[in-house]
């Protein structure tokens, strides 16, 4: 008898503010339904990771690989390949962002044996069925593989409502694993699929195709009730990627979870214009919902960076009225700033630091979050690429230090990286910033960060970076006090958010 057993590997990703593979656990029902065994290996909680996944591997059906852009490859290349060393007739199946963005190169990689594009709900069902009757997966849609050592890609998969997908399957999560390495206990939860707008650095558009999508309000309330009362979750982060694309449905949710009366912290992620349009009154019953933060790409304090980036729906004074509303209505404004965005210059870097400074100063609690601008691919500033000096990985490899943290672009490099670089430092400690995870730091280095705030704050006001004593001060800190490290063997990587 063919095994039944399929083996999910997620590399790790973020190991200090870590949960459930939202991706996975969506796959996984349909999996669970059809009478398959479904084996998650999560690398940023399995003590020995690597032997975990061999060791599962000697009587699966097949190893399945979910990740995006970047470090997570890493990972990804050394399971695999120990996999088919190991089994070398075993199937290895990759799918998640990337491998939808980019499933030639991925398909190429000389472990990968099938790539799933796009929703993979109904494509890893299908394989799977196909591969225990060793059946060709010739026809399934949305589905690549390898034929006689040829690249073999099926049609697209069309995209199907959210409202048609099954249930995520979180029972499989180990919370309590993931409440010891991060020190809280939450998950991720999606309502709605896709963003009607462009902006030239998302690959949003090249999955979803701006095909907006989401469920009913009592359903989604319904859910996140009960997922939040069934596993003694603290937070939801909601990761639509804009939740708040039907006003009347957003406030359908609130008034949905109000009458359930189940008490937690939930966040969301919008675009400052659909902030902005809604009343005050309407975030503040948002506010009663559970909802603690909006986290909002105002990406630039320049209007010409904002043009540039395809964001002609959104203005500068869009981002102020969004932080007022939502700090009258007692919810944390969270905003993510992009530096080195083609075109930006000294003086557009010097109009987005403002941007900040203002806004934390007028709104305490505020907080910002900075990344350098990465050409994800999939996204439409991509297709200038050779124009803007940019030099694409010729393998799936070669992306895994594709990673905000880590960029150095044609235009950002040596020196001028090296500024950038330590006025974001000055950024993370000129303003408090609440992280997803508890914050295990000794109160000896919290009160480190705290002092040296206001000369932070001095330097970004005057746009001074040399001899950055604090920073020196501020590390010495973190090495002394250092917390306790999670007993987990994933590689640590940087815990700020990508930029869809």
């Amino acid at each position: 008898m063919p095994s039944k057993k399929i083996v999910f590997f997620f590399p790790a990703f973020s190991s200090q503010e870590a949960t459930a593979p939202l991706g996975i656990l969506a796959v996984a029902t349909p999996l669970l339904r059809a009478g398959y065994e479904v084996c998650i290996v999560d690398s940023t909680i399995t003590p020995n990771f690597r032997k975990r996944v061999i060791d599962e591997l000697a009587d699966a059906l097949c190893l399945a690989v979910s990740l995006v852009t970047g470090p997570m490859i890493r990972e990804t290349v050394e399971i695999g390949r120990a996999a088919k060393k190991l089994y070398p007739e075993l199937p290895v199946i990759v799918g998640g962002w990337h491998p939808s963005l980019l499933p030639d190169q991925t398909l190429a990689a000389d472990f990968v044996d099938v790539v799933v594009k796009g929703q993979g709900e109904e494509a890893l069902l299908e394989v799977v069925r196909r591969l225990e009757q060793c059946a060709s997966l010739k026809g399934i849609a949305g589905v690549g593989y390898k034929q006689d050592g040829q690249l073999v890609f099926n049609l697209p998969r069309p995209l199907k409502p959210i409202r048609e997908l099954p249930p995520k399957a979180y029972h499989l999560a180990d919370f309590d694993a993931y409440e010891r390495v991060c020190g809280r206990r939450w998950a991720m939860y999606i309502s709605s699929l896709a963003c009607p707008y462009s902006c030239s650095y998302c690959t949003n558009q090249g999955v979803y195709g701006r095909q907006w999508n989401a469920l009913e309000p009592e359903q989604a309330a319904e859910e996140m009730a009960d997922l939040v009362a069934r596993y003694r979750l603290a937070l939801l982060w909601v990761v639509d990627d804009n939740f708040l694309v039907d006003r009347e449905r957003a406030v359908g949710i609130a008034e949905g979870l109000v009458r359930r009366g189940v008490k937690f912290d939930w966040s969301i992620q919008a675009s400052t214009n659909l902030v902005a349009r809604l009343t005050v009154e309407e975030l503040k019953l948002l506010r009663r919902a559970g909802l603690s933060q909006v986290s909002q790409g105002a990406d630039s304090g320049s209007l010409k960076v904002l043009d540039l980036m395809n964001k002609d729906f959104q203005k500068i004074e869009t981002i102020y009225t969004a932080a007022e509303k939502l700090h009258q209505a007692g919810i944390r404004p969270s905003f993510n700033l992009i530096f080195a965005y083609p075109g930006e210059g000294d003086q557009e870097r010097r109009e987005s630091i403002r941007l900040m400074m203002n806004i934390c100063r007028r709104y305490p609690g505020a907080e910002f979050w900075t990344n350098i601008f990465t050409p994800y691919p999939g996204a439409p500033v991509m297709e200038r690429a050779a124009e803007l000096g940019i030099e694409v990985p010729k393998s799936f490899e070669g992306w895994a230090d594709f990673f905000p943290r880590y960029t150095v672009l044609p235009w950002l490099n040596g020196r001028r990286h090296r500024r950038l670089q330590t006025m974001r430092e000055y950024m993370r400690v000129a303003f408090h910033r609440v992280p997803i995870g508890a914050d295990r730091r000794h109160w000896a280095a919290r009160a480190v960060q705290q002092a040296i705030s206001l000369p932070a704050r001095w330097r970004l006001d005057h746009d001074l970076y040399g001899f950055p004593f604090e920073l020196w001060l501020k590390k010495a800190a973190d090495r002394i006090f250092q917390p306790p490290k999670p007993k987990v063997d994933a590689q640590q990587l940087s815990a700020e958010p990508v930029t869809c």
